[in-house]
């Protein structure tokens, strides 16, 4: 059995939906980016703004992003992240649980037990997937926002775990929710976790 679950994927994808139904069905603790941000928010000394602020952004260059330094010397980009791994490593080794985003499959890459998945789709199922998010929002404004969640995360993900986001390596399987559907990925993860 596996008892930690991380959920990396694309915007618009459905990992979200499909990491929630998949700690239900499995009775294990759900955790996201609202609840790792309240964890953090917690042990450290940002505040919730500075959380929204610079979330999933690589810090600024020296120069006027000075003035921004924390009470670690550090950009406050880095104590997030910082105060974000921590939380994931907590919640890794106290419980049960299938965390989405985060890079928790990179954090918690050494935890036994472990199943790292990465969610993929093309993009008229995420444009499809994210209208229902997004109600009046143009199709090119959607696919705008796609684009550019994913570039974030990407540098992200590069510039904080030095992996690649999405790259097949560094998670045990990728699954491709416009092919399989929502219902069969989690499915699928639920079968690989329950070692069936």
């Amino acid at each position: 059995m596996k008892n930690i679950i991380t959920i990396s994927r694309e915007f618009g994808a459905g990992g979200g939906s499909i990491g929630r139904a998949v700690a239900d069905r499995l009775g294990f603790y759900y955790c996201d980016k609202d609840v790792i941000m309240h964890s953090a928010m917690e042990s450290s000394k940002l505040d919730r703004s500075d959380f929204l602020k610079y979330d999933e952004k690589v810090p600024f260059s020296f120069g006027f992003g000075q003035s921004l330094f924390d009470f670690y010397n550090k950009p406050l980009n880095e104590s997030l992240f910082a105060a974000q791994k921590e939380a994931i490593l907590k919640v890794g080794e106290k419980r049960n649980c299938v965390i989405v985003g985060r890079n928790a499959n990179v954090v918690l890459k050494d935890f036994d037990n472990s199943l790292h998945i990465f969610i993929t789709a093309d993009k008229y199922f995420r444009i499809e997937n994210l209208r229902e998010k997004m109600p009046g929002v143009a199709d090119d404004k959607i696919e705008e926002k796609m684009k550019s969640v994913d570039k974030a995360r990407k540098k992200y993900c590069s510039f904080y775990t030095n992996t690649i986001f999405g790259d097949a390596r560094y998670y045990d399987i990728t699954l491709k929710s416009s092919s399989f559907g929502i219902k069969t990925c989690v499915d699928l993860i639920y079968n690989l976790a329950a070692g069936l």
